[in-house]
């Protein structure tokens, strides 16, 4: 478990994946814009996306987004892309609507760094959203990342082509804590 001020990350249990399904993953367009693979409808009896992976995947590490106490699930969060021979990985993070803009994305990010840099021992971390989430940008940008490029059109969202942001960070560029 990760624990900052106001955010916890844990293992995710199983009475996470019933409410994220729910209000993250029903919600088609949202589930679009947020997974590259975009949305379609599960087959009976396959895993939600915040369920149980089937194999051990040492390129992925999933968390509960949590309150402080644990008690109130505000999302997921995972690190994707874990590469140890370069020592990068990719940072992405989904809150319930009820838990959005109210500071716990930055929180979360940092938390996630926390196990990248000083876990892991990663030497850099990359965030990918679509140029048209302002709110992921900030947060991007308030913990420390800093705009690496656009990828022109690269996602189909809603039949249309929209930009993506690339933002990294170094282990060396993070902001001290408090100075986020």
């Amino acid at each position: 478990m990760l624990q900052g001020p106001t955010v916890r990350l844990r293992s995710p249990v199983e009475s996470d994946v019933a409410v994220l399904r729910d209000e993250i993953f029903a919600d088609v367009l949202g589930w679009a814009r947020l997974d590259g693979n975009g949305w379609r409808p599960l087959p009976l009896g396959e895993a939600s996306p915040f369920g149980e992976q089937r194999e051990a995947d040492p390129r992925r590490a999933t968390f509960a987004i949590t309150d402080a106490t644990g008690d109130e699930l505000l999302g997921s969060a995972l690190v994707w892309g874990i590469d140890l021979h370069n020592r990068s990985a990719h940072l992405g993070i989904a809150l319930r609507p009820a838990h959005r803009r109210k500071g716990h994305a930055v929180e979360a990010i940092d938390l996630l760094c926390d196990y990248c840099f000083d876990v892991l021992g990663l030497h850099r971390c990359g965030i990918e959203t679509l140029a048209d989430n302002a709110a992921m940008a900030a947060t991007a940008e308030r913990c420390g990342f800093r705009l690496e490029g656009t990828r022109r059109e690269a996602a189909w969202i809603e039949g249309r082509f929209l930009d993506l942001l690339e933002f990294g960070l170094l282990v060396g560029d993070r902001p001290a804590r408090g100075q986020r």
